[in-house]
């Protein structure tokens, strides 16, 4: 069965980073929405709810009704705002606490309204820079009540948590996908679950296929994935496949096995390419590397892994690549 696709909507458009503040001209929300519809082989977008698009939902509806994309998920914005600059879920002040709390019940409230049930949750402040700057356990059972807070707040949406090793703090309180599993089977609700972000995974050394069984392990978890590429020193969010093919033959192999039938959704910075032909040929590797997992035998694949063998394991990606 192949998947769905969808995108980051602004990753159709231009790009910036600390170095340079404009890659190319900016784009109107509607010439994104255009700009992700011409690329047939995408059936939604995800957006980033910022105060700025909160205040453009009614323009949101419009472009989703022109153009009849569907949301993947819709994410909150406690990573770019200021005031977050400390944490969101997991800040020792109450007032900014109360303030993340109600900026992702109004996200829940638009998914809602918009047919979408994932709101992922990136907590890319929550974490620390410092030794000896944070109380661990204090500020995680504040970020995990939290979580537990909004999963009540409406059980028909689904909350995913997206962690990462690092970046913007040094460290992260979401970190790996065990962490994560940890913290999701401390709260202990069903609609709770983990988006898997594979560059992520990648840049904390994670094997990504491995996380994707260690998801389906323990609760079947995973909900929503981002997909990019990168090598391993950085969040570099690259074109799929162009890193690590062989890997990705891997985790899709993994995902077949575990059954996920939920988004692929790009999630890459093209800060030199063109952001719509970037997403394109990241989708043309997706259908690619789709069907050549389709291709493995399951009862083979298993006879290989139970071999614990490199040689064998070796010939066996190279039959899946090259038939020979």
């Amino acid at each position: 069965m192949k998947l769905k696709y969808s995108v980051f909507l602004g990753n159709v458009g231009n790009c910036f980073d600390r170095y340079c503040a404009e890659y190319s001209a900016p784009f109107t929300m509607e010439e994104l929405f255009d700009r992700a519809t011409s690329i047939g082989k995408l059936s939604a977008v995800d957006l980033v709810m910022t105060e700025e698009m909160m205040a453009n939902k009614a323009q949101i509806k419009e472009c989703l009704a022109k153009t009849g994309l569907k949301v993947g998920s819709l994410a909150v914005d406690t990573f770019a705002n200021p005031i977050y600059k400390k944490g969101s879920l997991s800040s020792t002040e109450k007032e900014i606490r109360d303030r993340a709390i109600a900026d992702s019940k109004a996200v829940i409230d638009f998914a809602s309204e918009i047919g979408c049930d994932i709101v992922t949750l990136w907590p890319g402040q929550d974490g620390y820079d410092y030794i000896f700057s944070a109380d661990y356990i204090k500020e995680r059972t504040l970020f995990a009540d939290g979580v537990e807070e909004l999963c009540r707040y409406n059980p028909k949406v689904t909350i995913t948590l997206e962690y990462k090793i690092k970046e913007p703090r040094t460290h992260s309180y979401i970190s790996t996908v065990g962490s994560t599993l940890l913290m999701i089977e401390k709260i202990g609700l069903p609609n709770l679950g983990i988006a898997l972000d594979y560059g992520h995974a990648a840049l904390g050394y994670e094997t990504p296929a491995e996380a994707v069984a260690m998801c389906s392990m323990y609760g079947n978890r995973l909900k929503h994935i981002h997909i990019n590429d990168n090598y391993r020193l950085w969040d570099d969010d690259m074109i799929v496949g162009t890193v690590h093919t062989l890997e990705y033959l891997e985790f899709f192999y993994w995902l077949k096995r575990t059954g996920y039938n939920g988004y692929l959704v790009i999630d890459q910075f093209p800060y030199r390419e063109d952001g719509r032909d970037a997403v394109s040929e990241s989708a043309e590797w997706l259908d690619v590397l789709q069907e050549a997992a389709e291709k493995i035998d399951q009862k083979e694949a298993e006879e290989i892994l139970g071999k614990r063998d490199g040689v064998a394991a070796s010939k066996f990606m190279r039959k899946i690549l090259f038939g020979r």
